[in-house]
């Protein structure tokens, strides 16, 4: 039994992956998605330098969870690519979906693809906080109507010490067991750290037909995805 511990991205908590669990349960694995500090349901939960780091070990180990396959999408992929080094044994995939992937001494600031200063000004301009994207923003990403407003509704503003937090590697990226999941409808190729990644023997791509959110937009292809990563 794999026990997947699956972290989503920016603006979300653990409920954006009520569609993906009950397939990898009924699959006979655990499932446990996570919220990281500052956000949903933990928005009383203050966000400081390595929280989100430490929010997903001290999960696996709170649990005493073994056979781990650490699930990071989005900005998450940068707590998570630490996090696996973090776990030791208890490790025994990742997954990065459509992910930023941690680079020592930098943030999800640093290496934003639309520049630093455009996101660093968005942060100054909600209080420190990341504002959630509108239903306009939307476009060209494979959802629905309904998908995209379920998730307007749920998103709540992202803490941006988080994203501004330095990521300290205590294991190279290239020695983890991992897939990236590529979404082709947000890019056709993966950024140019994920693709040098890509040439090492542990890692392997798998790509979606899909955008940047499949955890709504394509459920049950992710799962089923998940599920052969972890070689169940």
């Amino acid at each position: 039994m794999s026990n997947f511990v699956l972290v989503a991205g920016a603006w979300l908590g653990s409920w954006a992956w009520d569609e993906v669990v009950p397939a990898l349960r009924e699959a006979g694995h655990g499932a446990r998605p996570l919220t990281l500090s500052g956000l949903a349901d933990k928005q009383s939960v203050p966000a400081g330098r390595q929280s989100h780091v430490r929010d997903i070990v001290e999960e696996v180990e709170r649990l005493d969870l073994r056979d781990v396959v650490l699930v990071g999408h989005s900005y998450s992929g940068i707590p998570v690519g630490q996090a696996a080094g973090r776990i030791g044994d208890r490790l025994a995939h990742v997954v990065f979906v459509d992910s930023s992937v941690p680079a020592a001494g930098e943030s999800f600031v640093s290496t934003w693809w639309e520049g630093p200063a455009k996101l660093e000004a968005a942060l100054a301009e909600n209080g420190g906080f990341w504002a959630p994207p509108a239903a306009a923003d939307f476009g060209g990403q494979g959802l629905t109507d309904e998908q995209i407003a379920r998730f307007v509704a749920g998103a709540t503003p992202h803490p941006g010490v988080s994203l501004a937090d330095p990521a300290v590697l205590v294991r190279p990226l290239g020695e983890l067991p991992a897939t990236y999941v590529k979404c082709l409808l947000d890019g056709a190729e993966p950024t140019d750290d994920v693709a040098a990644l890509l040439t090492g023997e542990r890692w392997r791509l798998v790509e979606m037909g899909t955008g940047h959110w499949p955890m709504f937009s394509q459920p049950g292809e992710l799962a089923r995805i998940l599920l052969e990563a972890a070689g169940r």
